[in-house]
């Protein structure tokens, strides 16, 4: 008989290789476990182009199942993901179904009780990155916000989070609240849609603290240390896995002079301007139809960084925000007075950051002071986790 030791060591063994190796479900694949709450109801989908089940659209499958869809609810970028950052969605039809499309960006972010007239239920399918400032979390929270109060359930259908393996950032200072940040959460949040769902009803973040019906459908063989890999690039300019491993660090300098990118064939994969004295890469930027159409800098050579180099192993295994490309940027800018807009402050949720690198205070003394903060987020967070 073999050494009862070894053999137990060989079946873990064994169990741990499955377990790495099982592929992640997702909510949308398990359509059993949600088709019985939609078969005879009219049906909202909030959605967008990562709302697939394999290579098939969720619209189309479930048009296919015979579910009755009343209308489309399409985020930033569009129902089919082709519109620029911070370009007006409009409304229309889509041509290959005929279904409705109302936008909830631009003027219109909460849906009204007219566009939610007959709906009986919706359904929130769009693939999060992790990310505050990322607005897929703010167009959720005001369609469960219309759905609460037009007393109308929501299905989440969960996705991993790329970037859900880690916590960091600045706390968001309601002072700062806006479309880019309506939460009290660090810039890099660590939940899932779901999660964050369940927490905006637990937290009564809703306006007058309204609870919205709510059912989240969770993802299998996933946990917060399972890297993911996105099937279909969530928005424009994230159009690799390094690209969103990075957009954390590199989603700052929205609010500044300095381009990601954007308008190149590297967006958030590297960064630079006109202003600087020195560095490693140069590039242009482009204007790129249904990618970056009006970007920073735009026909202007710049000066900066290549991270590509980084990869998506490399990229993944840094965990943190890296505040070392946004301090060194401001230390090497000539035009240190025009370095940030007033964009930057509802990005970092605070004017703290703004303040600390002016000053001169180093990468370790502002992390320092995220720490309380971020302590007590992790303890609230822990109520609402779906996934070990």
């Amino acid at each position: 008989m073999p050494n009862l030791k070894v053999y137990c060591f060989f079946i873990l063994s064994l169990w741990g290789l499955n377990a790495r190796c099982a592929q992640v479900i997702t909510a949308a694949e398990q359509t059993a476990k949600y088709l019985p709450l939609l078969k005879n109801k009219r049906i909202a989908l909030v959605v967008n182009q990562t709302s697939s089940i394999k290579n098939t659209h969720l619209v189309d499958s479930l048009l296919h199942l015979g579910i009755k869809i009343k209308c489309l609810f399409a985020p930033e970028h569009g129902f089919r993901g082709n519109a620029s950052a911070g370009t007006t969605v409009h409304n229309g039809r889509d041509e290959k179904t005929n279904l409705k499309i109302i936008s909830l960006y631009g003027n219109h972010k909460k849906p009204t009780a007219s566009d939610l007239d007959s709906v009986e239920a919706i359904v929130f399918d769009i693939q999060d990155v992790g990310v505050r400032f990322y607005t897929y979390i703010s167009t959720m929270h005001y369609v469960m916000e219309a759905a609460a109060e037009q007393n109308i359930p929501v299905i989440v259908l969960d996705r991993p989070n790329p970037n859900g393996h880690y916590i960091d950032g600045p706390m968001l200072d309601t002072v700062y609240r806006s479309f880019v940040g309506m939460h009290k959460i660090p810039l890099v949040h660590g939940c899932t849609v779901g999660e964050i769902a369940q927490m905006i009803n637990g937290e009564a973040w809703l306006k007058n603290g309204i609870k919205c019906e709510l059912k989240v459908i969770t993802c299998l063989n996933y946990t917060h240390k399972t890297p993911y890999i996105l099937p279909i690039k969530p928005s424009p300019n994230l159009q690799t896995q390094s690209s969103i491993y990075l957009y954390p660090s590199l989603g700052l300098f929205e609010g500044t002079s300095i381009s990601m990118g954007q308008g190149t064939t590297t967006p958030y994969q590297c960064f630079g301007s006109p202003a600087f004295d020195w560095g490693n890469y140069n590039f242009t930027p482009i204007s790129i139809k249904g990618v970056s159409e009006k970007p920073k800098c735009l026909g202007i050579p710049c000066v900066g960084f290549n991270l590509t180099w980084y990869g998506d192993q490399r990229a993944y295994a840094e965990s943190e925000i890296n505040l070392n490309y946004l301090v060194l940027s401001y230390r090497l800018s000539k035009n240190k007075a025009d370095f940030f807009n007033d964009f930057i402050d509802k990005l970092a949720g605070t004017n703290s950051l703004r303040k600390q690198i002016i000053a001169g205070k180093t990468v370790s003394e502002i992390r320092q002071s995220w720490q309380i903060g971020l302590d007590s987020y992790k303890i609230m967070r822990n109520k609402y986790l779906l996934y070990p």
